[in-house]
């Protein structure tokens, strides 16, 4: 046999004898803009949403679940970068006269896959800058599209994530489908309703989308958050909100199946969560549990025997970079975004909760801003079932934004406070505006966060205890408010932070 007849000979036998190289791993993230616990995967047995209850069978489901911040781009930042707003630069939201933006120098989760040769895209609501620090591939966003297009449009959705899926390379993907549902829009779109719920329903005006079924829910029928005032005005805003709810599910199932017939399916990583809290009382901006409490599902195709299981493990929304980046066996890099400091993310991969339950126990929160007159920062964390909270501007009332302040449900709170007459909350407006600079609860006993307990001499320990990590959590990701509000910080003396004797 000649020699070059035996070489292709051998490699024949090779190749029938070796197995074929294991499918490129991928992500898919899904957001819900301002979405909460309406799905049955957590227990509303008063909302259908068979898309997510069917991803819950096949995923983990985390109980104690955390953004790190109760504001939409804020959050958008923390969770492609693993940053909090204060050390990322995303003080508050990134659009018109707001204009906040994260720093130059971040090393954000899309550029650091792009590194890597990860084919990277987007598909809805961005709300983040600068591009050079947030880049995509792929992208349809409001930067370039309607928001209500590519943000509500199912139909239209469905029709970008098939694009993505059919023109992929031989390269791994991250695609991020960011809804625009279950946002509030009668500040910005009033005319399709106070959450959009009329928009694409085929009505005169309204559009047409034509892979969405709606489905409609009368105010009796919903679940009223304790949170949320339990009047007529508040039901009948959550039952709109439920139908915009059904419309991501919709499209969430649409997203699945698009994913299932690309082949896609037994090789990605899937997420679902959402960026904040639901928009009232007591919600998103604050830093409440009920403001940073978030759905999480994560669904592995290798890790099937975790599938359907609950852990009450403690996650937070600045554990995905850091999930992604295990996901691809990615290091993070060593840099430092101003001076010599090194950045270093606090959050942990979340890959580990893939294999058994985890005795994680602890997240921390940091807000700002929310828009760019809502200047109310606060500091938390939560340690097992105790929540302490540092309102630092607490002197001053709570700030309104401008879509919840037309709501429908907080018009009605206003105007029954004003008349005198019940209003069916679990406080006053006054104790909504007005706070203490300290909150500490125990969650366990005290669910609804209602009894302040850093008063009490009997929680001085755990008081100090949280403090103490707090502080030093501040400390570790360059907080520039690390001193407020009693003191300024003076990083070339000693101590830092010097007194202000401003009778705080």
């Amino acid at each position: 046999m000649r020699p070059w007849a035996l070489a292709l000979l051998l490699i024949a036998f090779r190749t029938v004898g070796a197995r074929p190289p294991a499918p490129a791993r991928n992500v898919l993230l899904l957001l819900a803009d301002d979405g909460g616990f309406e799905s049955g995967a957590y227990n509303n047995s008063a909302i259908r949403t068979p898309s997510l209850d069917s991803l819950a069978r096949r995923s983990v489901v985390f109980q104690n679940a955390f953004t790190s911040v109760s504001s939409c781009s804020p959050s958008r930042a923390s969770i492609l970068t693993g940053l909090p707003q204060h050390q990322n630069g995303m003080y508050g939201l990134h659009q018109d006269v707001h204009h906040f933006n994260s720093f130059d120098s971040v090393r954000s989760l899309p550029q650091l896959l792009r590194q890597a040769h990860i084919r990277t895209g987007i598909i809805g609501k961005k709300h983040v800058g600068p591009e050079a620090v947030y880049p995509f591939d792929f992208a349809y966003t409001e930067e370039n599209s309607s928001v209500l297009q590519v943000g509500r449009n199912i139909t239209r959705i469905k029709a970008l994530v098939r694009r993505f899926l059919q023109s992929q390379d031989e390269r791994p993907f991250f695609l991020y489908v960011a809804f625009h549902d279950p946002h509030r829009c009668g500040h910005s779109q009033p005319q399709y309703g106070a959450f959009c719920e009329k928009f694409g329903n085929g009505e005169s005006g309204m559009g047409w989308i034509p892979d969405w079924k709606p489905q409609l829910y009368r105010p009796e029928q919903v679940q009223v958050p304790h949170f949320v005032p339990d009047t007529p005005a508040a039901r009948a805003d959550l039952a709109a909100q439920y139908t915009t709810i059904g419309r991501m599910d919709q499209g969430i199932g649409l997203v699945l199946e698009e994913l299932r017939q690309a082949g896609f399916h037994n090789s990605t990583l899937v997420i679902y969560t959402s960026d904040n809290g639901i928009p009232f009382p007591g919600g998103r901006t604050n830093l409440y549990r009920s403001g940073t409490a978030e759905p999480l599902l994560l669904s592995s195709p290798e890790h099937r025997e975790r599938w359907g299981q609950v852990s009450q493990a403690f996650a937070s929304l600045l554990d995905l970079t850091p999930t992604i980046l295990d996901w691809f066996s990615i290091p993070y890099p060593s840099y430092s975004i101003f001076g010599t400091k090194r950045v270093h993310l606090t959050g942990k991969s979340l890959l580990p909760a893939l294999e058994s339950e985890q005795p994680w126990d602890t997240t921390f929160s940091s807000q700002s801003h929310h828009e760019v007159t809502m200047y109310y920062p606060m500091r938390a964390i939560q340690h097992q079932q105790f929540h302490l909270i540092h309102n630092l501007n607490y002197k001053m009332p709570f700030p309104i934004d401008q879509d919840f302040y037309i709501s429908p449900t907080f018009q009605d709170l206003l105007n029954r406070t004003r008349a005198g007459q019940q209003t069916h909350w679990n406080k006053t407006l006054h104790q909504y505006y007005y706070r203490d600079r300290w909150e500490l609860f125990d969650c366990s006993t005290d669910p609804t966060e209602s009894q302040n307990l850093a008063p009490d001499p009997r929680y001085a320990p755990i008081f100090q205890l949280l403090r103490a990590q707090l502080l030093k959590w501040q400390w570790d990701t360059g907080d520039p408010w690390v001193c407020a509000p009693d003191a300024v910080l003076e990083e070339k003396l000693s101590p830092q932070c010097r007194p202000l004797h401003n009778e705080l």
